[in-house]
């Protein structure tokens, strides 16, 4: 079993208030979660009005698949015109893993 994580720096476009932020943020995280089925929240920069952080978690047999569906999810979010990512980080988890000690960490921008 792998678990792939992908976080996600995001410059938001012609944003100026919260509520304009949650507009634009609230139908990217609902489209990931309905089209790659993974898990996906708003994790960080949450009082600045231009910048968000996404956070995106999947489950798979093997690490290529989880590659394949976080490689998804981040074309999903460039695609987007009124989206920006500044940075972009993956990592990956095994079972064997568990206790902690090691990761594979691959690491964009």
């Amino acid at each position: 079993m792998w678990i792939g994580s992908l976080t996600l720096d995001i410059l938001l476009g012609d944003v100026h208030s919260l509520k304009e932020k949650r507009s634009v943020v609230r139908p990217v995280v609902a489209e990931l979660r309905r089209r790659f089925v993974v898990s996906v929240a708003e994790t960080g920069s949450h009082d600045l009005h231009r910048r968000v952080e996404i956070g995106v978690a999947v489950v798979a047999a093997d690490r290529a698949h989880c590659a394949d569906v976080l490689s998804a999810c981040e074309d999903l979010v460039a695609g987007r015109p009124e989206l920006e990512i500044l940075s972009a980080r993956v990592r990956y988890l095994s079972d064997q893993d568990a206790d902690g000690m090691t990761c594979s960490e691959t690491a964009l921008s």
